[in-house]
C-alpha cells in the first residue's frame, strides 16, 4: 500500500485522497451491505477523519436506516452515478479523533485490501469461509 491512496466513483466525478495509513479493514456481512451493494458483504477502510479529502464534485446523503445501537446511518455517495463512496457525517465536518469508513471497492488499487476484521458475521452467506486468523464478530464491533 502506498500513500496517499487515491480513488473515486464509477463515473470519475468524484476522487478521493487519503494521506493516513487505515487503522483497519474489515468485512461487513450484514444484511444491509448484502442488500446495497448487491454481494455477500461489503469492505470498508477506516481512516482519520482529516486525513479523507474529496475532490470534484460534492458527495451526496442518502439515509441509510438505522444501526442496531439507534444511530442513523448515511451513506455519501457520487451525485451523478450513485457509487457509495463512504459513510459517516458529512466530509470536512469531522469532529475531532473522527473515524471514516471509505469503501474499499472504490479505491484505484484494491490489491493490498485483505480485511481482518468480519462484522455481522451471524448473517454470512453460508459458502464465506472466514480466515482463521480473523477476529469474527457476530454482531456489530464494540466501538473503539
Amino acid at each position: 500500500m502506498k500513500l496517499p491512496l487515491i480513488g473515486g466513483c464509477v463515473c470519475g466525478a468524484v476522487r478521493y485522497e487519503v494521506t493516513h495509513k487505515p487503522t483497519r479493514v474489515y468485512a461487513c456481512h450484514c444484511t444491509d451491505c448484502q442488500r446495497v451493494t448487491t454481494s455477500a458483504f461489503s469492505i470498508g477502510v477506516s481512516v482519520p477523519g482529516e486525513a479523507f479529502r474529496v475532490t470534484g464534485k460534492e458527495l451526496q446523503p442518502v439515509p441509510g436506516g438505522i444501526t442496531e445501537g439507534g444511530r442513523a446511518k448515511t451513506r455519501w455517495v457520487c451525485p451523478d452515478c450513485g457509487i457509495w463512496i463512504c459513510g459517516g457525517v458529512k466530509v470536512g465536518t469531522e469532529p475531532p479523533d473522527y473515524t471514516r469508513h471509505v469503501r474499499g471497492g472504490t479505491l484505484d488499487d484494491t490489491s493490498w485490501l485483505r480485511p481482518t476484521l468480519h462484522f455481522f458475521a451471524r448473517s454470512k452467506q453460508p459458502w464465506v469461509i472466514l480466515p482463521e486468523d480473523a477476529t469474527v464478530y457476530e454482531a456489530a464491533p464494540p466501538r473503539a
